[in-house]
């Protein structure tokens, strides 16, 4: 969800305006995204390499965090989401830990659709813990499906599309490992800006991806 700063900054705003904007974008796509079907939902909200930014814009990251975290419940439960979290928790203010351990508590029930929100979350950082913990368990064999057991995201399916705004065309270390075979969409549109019809059109550009997973197109295979 790139482009808060920018956002901000092209409207001679604090960058906390942008970021405040973004949690808008971040519930109508959310709320979208379920009236179009869509399962679970991933988003980047707070990557290990966000820590650089100064510590001021930190602190106010993690105040709107806290407020969208402590208001969103009745909204994910009428959608009937269910609340995860990925990522390293522990370096993490102990009263944000615990709006996410209320909210998880709160919609663990609903079973329709996933909110899944990265938080202290990298690629390369998820792989390291699940080997750790592998190496700690005393796993003695190692296969593809073994390190999916160990991920943050143990249980939910891989992402299909991965939506990335502001005209960044790339991952930056957004679920390495879930991403082997998803399509990724690059939008100009700064997050804060993101619309449902900007939602509409990144779903009608996958469903017109013929997805091969390394096999023949099945109108090409020979008969």
């Amino acid at each position: 969800m790139d482009g808060n700063g920018r956002w901000a900054t092209h409207r001679r705003l604090g960058r906390s305006n942008g970021h405040r904007q973004g949690v808008e974008a971040l519930i109508r796509t959310l709320d979208h995204a379920y009236e179009l079907g869509v399962y679970c939902v991933s988003v980047y909200a707070f990557s290990t390499e966000n820590w650089k930014r100064p510590k001021r814009e930190v602190d106010k990251i993690f105040e709107i965090l806290r407020e969208y975290l402590r208001t969103t419940s009745s909204r994910l439960i009428q959608n009937d989401a269910r609340f995860v979290v990925m990522g390293d928790l522990t370096p993490l203010p102990s009263d944000l830990r615990e709006e996410i351990d209320r909210l998880r508590a709160a919609t663990a029930h609903c079973r329709s659709h996933v909110f899944n929100m990265g938080l202290n979350y990298g690629g390369k950082s998820e792989l390291a813990r699940a080997v750790n913990r592998m190496l700690a368990e005393g796993t003695k064999s190692i296969d593809e499906e073994t390190i999916g057991e160990y991920l943050d995201t143990a249980g939910l399916p891989d992402p299909d599309l991965i939506v990335r705004t502001a005209g960044e065309q790339r991952l930056s270390n957004f679920m390495i490992w879930q991403s082997a075979y998803a399509e990724l969409y690059f939008a100009d549109v700064l997050w804060p800006d993101f619309s449902g019809e900007d939602l509409d059109r990144a779903v009608e550009w996958y469903r017109a991806r013929t997805r091969k997973f390394g096999d023949v197109p099945p109108g090409e295979k020979q008969q």
